[in-house]
Order: C-alpha cells, then sequence, then structure tokens
C-alpha cells in the first residue's frame, strides 16, 4: 500500500524575503489542496478562536492565509468551531463570537465569515452514523460543519491534559462536536477528590458546566455529585492534584469516542488538514491561560490523511528536545522522576493519546504509514 504524503515546511524566512503566512499558502498548495473542485461549493474552515486569556491560539493571519487559497481556488470559505460544554467565553454563540473577535478573528483580518457551528445554545446539531464506529453509532455534530461541502481542518497543535496533545483528530471530532456531542464523547469517566489534598478552593467549580461538583460547608472541601459528567475541566483548574479520574480507562474511551467522532465529520465529502506546530502549550487552548511551551516551534504540516498527519507531528515532537523552564522540562528534573519515554505523558503522565491514534487507523481513518515531504 502506497504511504500517505504528509508535506513540511519549517519556520525559518529571511530578511526581505516571504512570511510564514505565504510559506503556509504555498504548503498548501504543494500539498495538493488544488485537486479539490471548491468552485462555488461552501468551505468550513475548522479552527480553534482560543479562550479569552489565552495567547497560545493560531492567530489569524494563518487563517487569512487558508482563506486566500480557498477563494483563489473559487469556494466559499467560513471559519468555524462548536460551542463548549464548560463555562467560559465560548460557551454559546454571542459570547464565542465577541471571544473570537477579542482574540483577532473577524471577516475584515480573515477575508471570510465566522460562524459559530451548532447555533446560538450549542443546541443545532446533526445525528451522524459512524461507519464502523464501536463506541458511537450517531455522533452529534454541528449543523453549520454538516451542512459545508468541503471540510479543512487547521489545527494547533499542542499539549493536552486529557489526550497527550491536541492534533488534527481532536480539533475535528471534539472540535465540531456539539455541546451534547462533546458531552458524548465525554461520558465515560467521572471525577473523584482526593479531600486530603483539596484546599476548598472552589477554582475547580468554576469549570464545571454540570453541576458535578457540590461544596461541602461542613468540611470545606468539594465533593462529586451524581450529574458528573466526567469532561475533566476540572482536572485542569486544581492546583493541588486533588481530582483524578478512578476509571483507568477514562482517558483512553475519550480519545477513541474522538476518533470516531471525527470519523462522522469528514466522511462521504472532500476534506482536507493541515496542523502548525508552534506555541505547544502544556495544555489545551481551551483554558483562560497558557504555560510556555514544552517544546520548540517545529514547523507547519499538511495532508489529505488526517491520521498520517497527526503522526508526522507526534514524531516530531517526540524527536524535539524539551524546552527549559517548560511543564515537561521541569517533570524531567524533579526527584523521583520516572522516564516513559515520551513528551507528551511525561508533561502529564494520566494523559492518554495513543488510543485515539489506534482507533482512527482501525476504524479506516487513514494510515500511520506516511511520507515526509520536506518543501
Amino acid at each position: 500500500m502506497e504511504k500517505s504524503k504528509v508535506y513540511f515546511t519549517d519556520f525559518h524566512t529571511v530578511a526581505y524575503g516571504d512570511g510564514t503566512a505565504v510559506k503556509l499558502k504555498n504548503l498548501i498548495k504543494a500539498a495538493g489542496i488544488g485537486n479539490i473542485d471548491m468552485d462555488g461549493k461552501f468551505v468550513a474552515i475548522k479552527m480553534h478562536f482560543g479562550e479569552q486569556g489565552n495567547l497560545s491560539f493560531l492567530r489569524p493571519n494563518y487563517a487569512r492565509a487558508v482563506v486566500d487559497v480557498v477563494k483563489e481556488l473559487g469556494g466559499k470559505p467560513f471559519l468555524t468551531d462548536c460551542n463548549t460544554m464548560y463555562p467560559g467565553s465560548r460557551k454559546n454563540a454571542l459570547e464565542h463570537l465577541y471571544c473570537a473577535w477579542e482574540n483577532g478573528f473577524t471577516p475584515l483580518t480573515v477575508g471570510c465569515p465566522v460562524i459559530i457551528g451548532d447555533g446560538l445554545k450549542g443546541t443545532d446539531d446533526v445525528a451522524v452514523p459512524v461507519k464502523g464506529g464501536e463506541y458511537v453509532k450517531e455522533a452529534l455534530i454541528g449543523r453549520a460543519v454538516m451542512d459545508a461541502d468541503i471540510i479543512i481542518s487547521l489545527t494547533h497543535f499542542k499539549g493536552h491534559e486529557e489526550t497527550g496533545f491536541g492534533g488534527c483528530l481532536k480539533n475535528l471530532g471534539m472540535g465540531c462536536g456539539s455541546r451534547a456531542g462533546k458531552k458524548d464523547q465525554h461520558s465515560h469517566g467521572k471525577a473523584k477528590i482526593n479531600e486530603d489534598k483539596c484546599k476548598g478552593c472552589r477554582k475547580c467549580q468554576k469549570e464545571c458546566a454540570n453541576g458535578g461538583l457540590v461544596f461541602l460547608e461542613d468540611k470545606k472541601k468539594m465533593s462529586v455529585s451524581p450529574s458528573c459528567m466526567g469532561c475533566g475541566r476540572c482536572l485542569g483548574a486544581c492546583n493541588f492534584d486533588a481530582i483524578y479520574f478512578a476509571e483507568y480507562n477514562a482517558n483512553e474511551m475519550l480519545c477513541r469516542r474522538i476518533a470516531e467522532y471525527t470519523k462522522a465529520v469528514i466522511d462521504g465529502r472532500p476534506s482536507f488538514h493541515i496542523s502548525l506546530v508552534l506555541d505547544v502549550s502544556p495544555n489545551c487552548d481551551c483554558h483562560s491561560e497558557n504555560d510556555v511551551p514544552i517544546l520548540p516551534d517545529l514547523g507547519m504540516f499538511a495532508s489529505f490523511d488526517p491520521l498520517a498527519l497527526d503522526w508526522a507531528c507526534v514524531d516530531a515532537c517526540l524527536a524535539a528536545s524539551p524546552l527549559p523552564g517548560g511543564q515537561l522540562y521541569n517533570n524531567i528534573h524533579k526527584d523521583g522522576f520516572v522516564d516513559l519515554h515520551d513528551h507528551f505523558k511525561n508533561s502529564t503522565p494520566e494523559s492518554e493519546w495513543r488510543a485515539c491514534l489506534e482507533q482512527a487507523e482501525k476504524i479506516g481513518l487513514g494510515s500511520r504509514e506516511y511520507e515526509l515531504i520536506k518543501l
């Protein structure tokens, strides 16, 4: 079987030469985006607009580069993302759009409309059958995403507190799920709280969208209620390691469901995928903050195969040296450190990422085998 082709270019530029936005245009043209018939077609460009307070998300300049190419090919592009299931600045379309605008994503800057894929309250979705799905029979995907003729993923490749990293598959699978779809993907694990470590600060409670956390006044401690959906936002909010997931495969199940949601998003229509490995923060862009990068800026990747694209980015990251001062570097230099020989797990040991890529290959999303073509 022929290997999938993944195209790559680095971030190096020369004085008075082309900038990175032009390099991105050249990359996706070389990767064959022009082979997609876009004439008169609606083209959804799925990306993350960044939470308010976060500064590691992809800048609008990169989105504009992709939009310009789509327009050159006769397409009708729009940027899109779906609402979040947790409190924050993107839980409904109004707040989501204000957040996107504040972070620089406006029709003026990106050259096309910005549309929230699952509507005003995150309830405008479509139940999409998952062919070959083992864990998801019907994925709940934002209607605007499914109404598009073509889907392009523009991904900020970074670390993640649950899935190890956030790459192309997560951008599509989790990102295109409606609020109900996100709950569906997160539904396996339930949070647990170690009362000895809990400080009663209530920061975790502010991140809970489902009434899953209750403050015990008598103990001045948090507790988990039956309505916990297992989304894991509380895990990232706790500074004291008081929150954990007792189900050993909760993150594994999340990863496998993400892969199956991704298949629902791209099945039956043309798709193209781009990942930029820069500002590799240890946690998701959904956080209202971002820590310093754990790895150096490695480059831009593009492919028709979303699985091969994620593997290429993973391989590049695992071959890179950790940046001093980052979470990964600091973990490696702690007393008693146990090397897991995996940058993502060394950064966040409880995370899991291989299950997502394994499941994606199993259900026919793409191939692990790829040829890296450097421009």
